[in-house]
């Protein structure tokens, strides 16, 4: 079977990282997580004080872009590439409220958007991966022989979230979560740089009631169909 790039875009919580991830893990792919990046440019900038008051300072962060190496290691112990900035393993730390909450300021900045999608096309760029993101099929690889628009309701990706949140030991409510993952569709979706759409080739996927097997068992599929 001959290796392919496969996309996966859509928008926030829709569990595009979790079946991305297994994904790859099933046919031996490259998996990457671009909203990681982002959140670790996003981590980045609150750990400098590039961030207060709700605003970016983008000057500041623009110039100091090149301090800026992320990179993904493999953890045996919990099964999946964990985010690096600058040597330090942030997995956790960019998984927070308070990281998405400015993460989709910080994917409007056109300059990280550049870093960033020229660092994820050279991952891709020997095929046999699975990445995941808001751009992936329609900026990062226009030319990817599979692509997946994954959506869900507003209610049902932040239930999602929210369950997830509490499981990291978070404590906040689920209407925060709520008007969080509302807000981000907005901005993410209005951006005049590289907005969340549907690419016109891309296969929809509304997973409001589809398991990740569920979900993975259609792909499985379309990735026949590509073979054949």
């Amino acid at each position: 079977m001959s290796k392919i790039v496969i996309a996966i875009d859509g928008f926030s919580s829709t569990g595009k990282s979790t079946v991305a991830r297994r994904l790859a893990k099933e046919l031996g792919y490259i998996y990457v997580d671009t909203g990681a990046m982002y959140r670790a440019v996003t981590y980045f900038a609150l750990q400098n004080g590039l961030i207060a008051n709700d605003k970016v300072d983008k000057q500041e962060l623009i110039s100091q872009l090149n301090d800026i190496q992320i990179t993904f290691k493999f953890n045996k112990t919990v099964g999946i590439a964990e985010v690096y900035l600058n040597g330090n393993n942030i997995e956790s730390d960019i998984r927070t409220l308070k990281v998405s909450q400015h993460v989709s300021h910080i994917a409007e900045i056109s300059e990280v958007r550049r870093k960033l999608v020229e660092q994820q096309q050279l991952m891709g760029k020997d095929k046999g991966v699975v990445m995941d993101g808001r751009d992936i099929a329609t900026v990062v690889f226009p030319d990817a022989e599979l692509k997946i628009f994954m959506t869900a309701s507003a209610e049902t990706r932040a239930t999602r979230r929210y369950k997830e949140l509490l499981q990291r030991g978070h404590n906040l409510s689920y209407d925060d979560v709520l008007k969080n993952v509302v807000t981000r569709d907005k901005i993410d979706s209005t951006r005049e740089d590289s907005p969340l759409v549907k690419a016109v080739d891309a296969i929809e996927f509304d997973n409001s009631t589809m398991t990740i097997d569920e979900q993975l068992q259609e792909i499985r599929k379309l990735i026949e169909q590509k073979n054949e």
